[in-house]
C-alpha cells in the first residue's frame, strides 16, 4: 500500500484516472475514516472523470421530451457534487433517470441483458449518495409505439418507486 503514494497521474491516461476517481469516492463512501491511499491526486482524478463526459444521445433526448409532456420537472445531465453525470434529475428529491443504451449492457445473450459493471458501480454509488435512480434501457424504449405510449411506461416507472440497492432494483413503496 505505501508504494500507492508515490503513483502519480503520469502513470495513468485520463480513463485509468477515472476510473480511479470512482474508486475514490467509493472508498470515501464505505471507509469514511479512512485516507483513499491515492488521496493526494484527487484533484486530478476528478480532473480526468470530468473530463470523460459522455454526449447527450437522441435516445436521452426522446426520454427527456417525454418527461417535460408528463409533467416531470427536470434538469438534463446534472452534475452532483460529487461529480457523477446523471441523464436526467430532480437534484431537490435526489431523484434520477437512466437512460442505458447498448454500451450499458454486456455484449452476448439477448435474451437476459446485463448491465455492465460501471453501470452497475455508478448505480452502486448514488444508492449510497442518497439518490432514487430509475432506469431506461434502450431495448425496452425503442419497442414503444408512440409517445403516449412513452409517457405511460414512464408514468408507471415513476410511480413504482425503486431504488438500487447493491446493483438490484428492490420496490421501496
Amino acid at each position: 500500500l505505501s508504494s500507492l503514494l508515490t503513483v502519480n497521474d503520469a502513470s495513468f491516461n485520463d480513463l485509468g484516472l477515472s476510473q480511479l476517481y470512482m474508486v475514490s469516492l467509493h472508498f470515501q463512501l464505505d471507509f469514511p475514516s479512512q485516507v483513499f491511499p491515492l488521496a493526494h491526486m484527487q484533484s486530478e482524478l476528478l480532473a480526468a472523470f470530468k473530463s470523460q463526459e459522455a454526449t447527450p444521445s437522441e435516445l436521452q433526448r426522446d426520454v427527456a421530451a417525454s418527461l417535460t409532456r408528463i409533467g416531470w420537472n427536470h434538469s438534463f445531465e446534472f452534475e452532483t457534487p460529487e461529480g457523477l453525470s446523471l441523464d436526467m434529475s430532480q437534484p431537490e428529491t435526489k431523484t434520477a433517470i437512466e437512460v442505458d443504451g447498448p454500451s450499458h449492457f454486456l455484449i452476448g445473450n439477448i435474451v437476459q441483458r446485463t448491465e455492465n459493471g460501471r453501470t452497475k458501480f455508478k448505480s452502486r454509488l448514488l444508492c449510497q449518495l442518497g439518490w432514487t435512480v430509475f432506469h431506461v434501457p434502450y431495448f425496452e424504449w425503442n419497442v414503444l409505439a408512440d409517445a403516449m405510449v412513452q409517457e405511460s411506461y414512464l408514468q408507471i416507472k415513476l410511480t413504482n418507486r425503486y431504488t438500487i440497492e447493491e446493483g438490484q432494483s428492490t420496490k421501496t413503496a
